[in-house]
């Protein structure tokens, strides 16, 4: 399987624009440009956040099917992805994670979260430090 996603940037680095296109959603289309990466205060969308939720999306997923072959199946798992952007470098990811799982005891689930962060496909290929804070909802 191959996904595609294009970018085409026109201009200089601080003054030129950008045009993000994926593939698996033709109504994602999306500007881009210097101060809207660096500037949170602009909206357009930044490759950091795309990062952040790649990886969000493919933990969340990839958890689910750890649970599964332990027995359990989760009523919802929330994944907050914080990527951390320093100098230039993106030096790490921090996950906020709250699920609800029925009739799990918290050392199944953490060696769960354990599992799911040293088998996760987006996380494999970034190779950077993830760290986890878990909750676990009633």
């Amino acid at each position: 399987m191959i996904r595609t996603s294009t970018a085409i940037w026109k201009g200089p680095g601080k003054t030129g624009v950008g045009q993000l296109n994926i593939q698996s959603d033709k109504n994602l289309s999306s500007g881009f440009d210097f101060q809207g990466r660096f500037a949170l205060e602009t909206p357009n969308i930044n490759p950091e956040e795309l990062i952040a939720a790649a990886y969000a999306m493919d933990f969340v997923m990839k958890l689910s099917f750890v649970l599964g072959e332990a027995g359990f199946i989760a009523e919802f798992i929330k994944a907050i992805a914080n990527i951390n952007f320093v100098n230039g470098s993106i030096t790490g990811l921090h996950l906020l994670l709250t699920a609800k799982i029925g009739d799990i005891n918290q050392d199944i689930f953490e060696s769960s979260v354990k599992e799911a962060q040293i088998t996760c496909p987006v996380g494999r290929a970034l190779n950077i430090p993830v760290t986890v804070d878990t909750t676990l909802a009633d």
